[in-house]
C-alpha cells in the first residue's frame, strides 16, 4: 500500500529518472511555497495565488537554485547535473532553456530529497532564500 511521506533508499531514489524526480519536486516547491503564503499572509486565494505564481517558475527556482547550488552535498549536485542535462518533453515557454534546466534540476533535487524523507534538508536549503534573495 502506497503511503505518503514513505522514505525510499537513496539508491533507487538517485536512480530514478530525472524528469520524475523534477515532476514530484514541483509539487514540493509548490507546496512549499504555498504553505508560506497560507502562514505567513492574511490575502485572498486569488492573491495569494498570484504570489505563489511568481515563485514557482522557472526563472525565480534557477535563480534560488544559483544561491542553493554551493551548499549541496556530492549527491545532490549529482541528482542536479542529470535533471539539468536530460532530455525535457517540454520546451521553455517564458523562461530562457538555461533557466528551463536549471529549474529543472533545481526541482529534481527536491523530489530526490523528498522521497528520501529528507525534509529538514529541504527546509535547509529552501530557506537559503531567505538570507540571500529577499522576494
Amino acid at each position: 500500500m502506497f503511503k505518503i511521506n514513505d522514505p525510499i533508499d537513496e539508491m533507487t531514489a538517485k536512480n530514478l529518472n530525472p524528469i520524475s524526480l523534477a515532476f514530484l519536486g514541483d509539487a514540493v516547491y509548490s507546496l512549499y511555497v504555498r504553505q508560506e503564503l497560507v502562514q505567513n499572509c492574511d490575502l485572498s486565494s486569488g492573491k495569494m495565488n498570484k504570489l505563489a505564481v511568481g515563485k514557482v517558475n522557472a526563472v525565480s527556482q534557477a535563480s534560488l537554485m544559483r544561491k542553493i547550488i554551493p551548499n549541496l552535498t556530492d549527491d545532490e549536485v549529482a541528482v542536479f547535473k542529470r535533471a539539468r542535462n536530460a532530455k525535457k518533453p517540454a520546451k521553455a515557454k517564458s523562461a530562457s532553456v538555461t533557466d528551463y534546466n536549471v529549474s529543472t534540476g533545481f526541482e529534481a533535487v527536491l523530489g530526490y530529497l523528498y522521497l528520501i524523507g529528507a525534509s529538514d534538508r529541504i527546509e535547509f536549503l529552501l530557506n537559503i532564500k531567505g538570507e540571500t534573495n529577499e522576494d
